[in-house]
């Protein structure tokens, strides 16, 4: 039950979320979760600003899932995820912020697991 929730600063063309989105399914397995269940969101054209100064090229990931994985993992996740938004568009990894969100309560289809 993850959900990827991707703030970017950059216009994304309908190919290029096709791809990340593809690309999120997979490395979600270092997680391990499945992409059966992953939910991606992405919004294009955020504001962001680090350090005070307004990010041309940046973004803000919230990786949420039911459970937890452990710290390993998500040092993976987050190398991959940069990974993935530098070659999709060009976002290079000093620009990105990745949070971790494990729940354990998770709501679907009318009723919590």
């Amino acid at each position: 039950m993850p959900f990827i929730d991707t703030k970017v600063t950059v216009s994304v063309s309908e190919t290029k979320k096709e791809a990340i989105k593809a690309k999120l399914g997979k490395a979600v397995s270092i997680l391990h979760k499945g992409e059966t269940y992953l939910m991606v969101g992405i919004c294009e054209n955020y504001d962001l600003w680090l350090g005070g100064k307004k990010l041309d090229r940046g973004a803000y990931v919230e990786v949420s899932l039911f459970g937890k994985a452990a710290s390993a993992d998500y040092s993976r996740m987050t190398a991959e995820i940069c990974r993935i938004l530098e070659e999709e568009l060009s976002i290079p990894g000093y620009a990105v912020y990745v949070t971790y969100h494990g729940l354990s309560d998770w709501g679907w289809n009318g009723s919590n697991f």
